[in-house]
């Protein structure tokens, strides 16, 4: 321990006698270490994160498609169902403790709290099942969540609002709970506020701001309700699996009963069949896990975070090499200094060891401020990328598993390009050093920044070979041709 005191002490000593080289080095680093970190920040909350719900892990969602409609009608690898199909395969699947229906999608819908406001305010609203909170495995932050009993066609009209709209529509006021609203003109009882940092089961721009039950849709939406219409997929399902079960066998089973429902139950015209007969074989269920939720924008997002993760780990390899360099032409300054600690005693590990010391610092540095460029950069990400979202529930403040992937990057980065300049740091021959030769050394030097420089062009090369490629792609979509004249043209959300 004393040994690698010293070692950080002589380190920061050296830092302190070149301040421009440090500062270059420490944001170098940085630049690398902070934008590799910001995209991992983004792969953890979007790809990685499970619900904050409890016991994520016996959480399945039936069905793992989305590629449907409203109008139905078959879909290969399903995950939209109809109600009758949601009725159909919950009995199909008795290893579920419970297994909850709710609405792809989100409907606005005109809210207005009675007696305090006079105007509606649009609401995002979601159709859930009376189990849909006790299958997830969430309870209310005031008042209570939803029950079975709730989502009956004659129960009264209840509502849960959203933890985001309590606290900043209505402040924080606990007499929302109770409090009747109008919903498209049909009175409504908020009987509880979900808890913080619950946005639904599903990651996406503008989570639901109100839960309103499914039997209560064909009152909402009058002669537009989907709710008896068996052909109409707009519903996902979720299960959570009872202890010891297995979903082994699960997926033929409900396959089976949804082509059986398919040929006699599902209400097709009878001009479908013929093709529903002939894609029969097409049509699978899957059961997938759904810890993290329904995975829209992993499936959506998850390729391009990807990609975006490689192309900083390469700017990141490029920035260890321009470091590396500079530690080479640093090495090759203070030869003679490394010469008198040899000729004094020093062994080549203490020599190897100090300079890594030298490295680790730097990038410890680089990561400290990596930090708060990989907050900047994800947050830059977000907005550039859902510019048009009112909200959207992705954080970028570093949490633990950030904290411990930016240490450990600064860690392997730090290791990465100090292995060469400690290296040559133990080939440094005292009596030539001393005598202001060193030429075997410098040769070394030389050639291990040349092989740098040229690993550093290759990557560079490929950066910009495709970045080139990627603006060209870009290029063609600016200017794709729609068929209509796009300009002065905007588009409305009702």
């Amino acid at each position: 321990m004393s040994n690698l005191l010293s070692n950080v002490r002589y380190a920061l000593r050296q830092f302190r006698l070149s301040p421009i080289f440090t500062v270059a080095a420490v944001l170098t680093l940085a630049l690398g270490i902070g934008g590799t970190t910001a995209i991992f920040t983004l792969i953890h909350a979007v790809m990685l994160r499970s619900l904050p719900v409890a016991d994520p892990g016996r959480l399945y969602r039936v069905g793992s498609g989305d590629d449907c409609c409203v109008e139905g009608g078959p879909q290969d690898k399903w995950g939209m169902f109809s109600y009758s199909l949601f009725e159909r395969l919950k009995k199909e699947a008795p290893e579920f403790e419970e297994v909850a229906a709710f609405q792809a999608g989100r409907w606005r819908v005109g809210a207005r709290r009675e007696g305090v406001e006079s105007l509606a305010r649009p609401l995002r609203s979601e159709y859930v099942t009376g189990n849909y909170f006790s299958t997830l495995g969430v309870g209310a932050f005031g008042g209570r969540v939803f029950t079975p009993d709730d989502d009956k066609p004659s129960a009264p009209p209840v509502a849960v609002l959203s933890h985001r709209v309590w606290q900043t529509i209505y402040a924080s006021d606990p007499s929302v709970v109770g409090s009747t609203f109008a919903i498209e003109g049909h009175p409504f009882t908020v009987i509880g506020v979900a808890p913080a940092g619950f946005f639904g089961e599903t990651l996406q721009s503008d989570p639901p701001d109100i839960w309103l039950p499914l039997q209560q849709e064909p009152m909402v939406n009058g002669d537009n309700t989907l709710l008896h219409q068996s052909i109409s997929a707009w519903l996902r399902m979720i299960g959570r699996l009872r202890p010891g079960a297995s979903t082994d066998g699960m997926a033929p089973r409900l396959t089976g009963a949804l082509r059986q429902w398919m040929q006699s139950d599902s209400g097709y015209p009878s001009n479908w069949m013929a093709d529903v007969v002939r894609m029969l074989p097409k049509q699978t269920v899957d059961v997938v896990p759904a810890g993290a939720g329904v995975a829209v924008m992993k499936e959506e997002y998850g390729r391009s975070l990807r990609i975006l993760l490689a192309v900083c780990t390469l700017v990141l390899l490029i920035a260890c090499a321009n470091v590396a360099n500079l530690l080479l032409a640093r090495g090759v300054a203070r030869r003679g200094q490394t010469a008198v600690r040899i000729a004094v005693g020093a062994t080549p590990r203490q020599i190897i060891t100090q300079a890594l010391t030298e490295s680790i610092l730097l990038a410890v540095g680089g990561g400290i401020i990596g930090l708060a460029v990989s907050w900047a950069a994800a947050r830059l990400l977000l907005v550039l990328a859902f510019h048009s979202s009112h909200f959207l529930p992705i954080s970028t403040a570093p949490s633990l598993v950030v904290l411990a992937f930016a240490f450990g990057l600064a860690l392997v980065t730090g290791i990465i390009f100090g292995v060469a300049p400690a290296w040559l740091a133990t080939q440094t021959d005292p009596s030539e050093a001393l005598r202001g030769s060193g030429r075997g050394t410098s040769d070394r030097s030389s050639f291990a920044r040349k092989a740098l420089l040229v690993v550093q062009a290759t990557l560079s090369v490929v950066l910009v070979a495709g970045a080139t490629m990627l603006g060209r792609s870009l290029n063609k979509l600016e200017h794709q041709d729609f068929g209509y004249q796009v300009q002065g043209r905007v588009e409305v959300d009702l």
